[in-house]
């Protein structure tokens, strides 16, 4: 082997391992993050409910949240089940098509949105404290180059 096959295949090597180190980190990232909204007693799809439904200021269709949250809409029904169940949303009849089932945040459920936001920013604050600026400018640049 010549010394440009060489290099190649380093370089190769290097960028398969580049990958499966960041899929790693995207793993630990979301362990943390889960274990965060757990503190709340929240999960990921939970609190992206929740953060829909706030962000909306009012209810919305299952079917709608199912396409803002790109997840089937019998998974949606469940979800929306689990945190009816929690008391952090109700359904609630649309009142232009009686067919139409919504979503709607409850006190409850605006609080558990609001705390989980917070150990959201927490766990950005620890991750701003750990790198420099430059760093994740630099790692913006590189994940918006996957995309």
């Amino acid at each position: 082997m010549n010394n440009t096959q060489v290099s190649s295949t380093e370089a190769q090597a290097s960028s398969d391992r580049t990958i499966f180190s960041l899929l790693h980190a995207a793993r630990a990232l979301e362990d943390r993050l889960e274990a965060s909204l757990a503190t709340v007693g929240l999960s990921m799809p939970k609190f992206s409910v929740l953060t829909e439904l706030v962000s909306s200021a009012n209810a919305l269709p299952l079917s709608d949240l199912a396409n803002r949250l790109s997840c089937v809409r019998s998974n949606m029904t469940q979800l929306v089940d689990r945190l009816e169940a929690d008391g952090l949303v109700k359904r609630v009849d649309d009142p232009t098509d009686r067919r139409i089932v919504q979503a709607a945040l409850t006190d409850e459920g605006r609080a558990r949105q609001a705390a989980g936001a917070a150990e959201v920013a927490k766990l950005h604050e620890e991750f701003a404290a750990q790198t420099g600026a430059e760093d994740r400018a630099a790692l913006l640049r590189l994940l918006t180059a996957l995309k």
